[in-house]
């Protein structure tokens, strides 16, 4: 169900019924409509160039902009917790007690993996870009509350099909089975993570952000349509 379709056809068939009601219905109905309409188009437009950039609106597109930063970010979570020294000695002995077909287990690490810091970046990115003072009148940080529960299951989960997929599988398992572990198998090991996400591109991240989250934000035009109208019937109704 697109929430933010439904908002703004409900405010444009206020504005269209207001214009063919006549006195005294006719401008309670059509100024609810349109100020319901403005609060839903306008917020349907913010959520819309986080992700897309508009000619000639200045921030805009600010997820693809920056998709490095999210890269890096990414990068740091997996070689400091996921494949820190003292994970890769657990895993090794893990490797060497078994036969080739067997598979390292990565689900508990990344179960335990705390995946608040990455959460708290992309809302860092989202509040100092110029849609922060926008998200601040509906609650600021709090609107975003609701995505952290989404955003950590959907990013454990692709940490996990990285994980297990047989190409990194087969990565990790020459590196260890050929080399004790050590400083330089940390390294290497950092080498194949930032070759996989050298592989991405903004199109890819924008993506990414854009599935976990965008249906959450739909929201934000559903309760801007609300007040918008309640805000315009309020208006029809005092005296000039």
């Amino acid at each position: 169900m697109n929430k933010s379709l439904i908002t703004n056809v409900i405010a444009a068939g206020l504005v269209a019924t207001g214009l063919v009601l006549d006195a005294p219905f006719r401008e309670p109905v059509l100024a609810t409509g349109l100020f319901a309409l403005a609060g839903g188009v306008t917020n349907w437009l913010a959520i819309h160039m986080l992700f897309e950039k508009v000619p000639g609106l200045y921030g805009s597109g600010v997820i693809t902009a920056r998709f490095e930063d999210f890269k890096v970010g990414i990068n740091t979570l997996v070689m400091d917790q996921f494949f820190s020294k003292e994970n890769l000695d657990r895993f090794f002995n893990e490797m060497v007690s078994e036969n080739d077909n067997h598979k390292l287990d990565f689900q508990d690490v990344i179960d335990e993996t705390d995946l608040s810091g990455t959460y708290d970046g992309l809302v860092s990115t989202i509040m100092e870009s110029s849609f922060g003072s926008m998200l601040g009148m509906f609650g600021g940080v709090e609107a975003l509350t609701p995505l952290k529960e989404p955003f950590i299951v959907k990013m454990k989960k692709s940490l996990n099909e990285l994980a297990h997929s047989d190409s990194f599988q087969s990565s990790v398992r020459e590196k260890l089975t050929s080399t004790s572990v050590s400083q330089d198998i940390h390294l290497q090991i950092e080498h194949v993570v930032k070759s996989r996400l050298e592989e991405l591109t903004p199109k890819m991240v924008k993506d990414i952000i854009q599935a976990m989250i965008r249906q959450h934000l739909g929201w934000l035009v559903v309760w801007g349509g609300v007040f918008g109208g309640l805000i315009g019937l309020v208006t029809s109704q005092l005296p000039l």
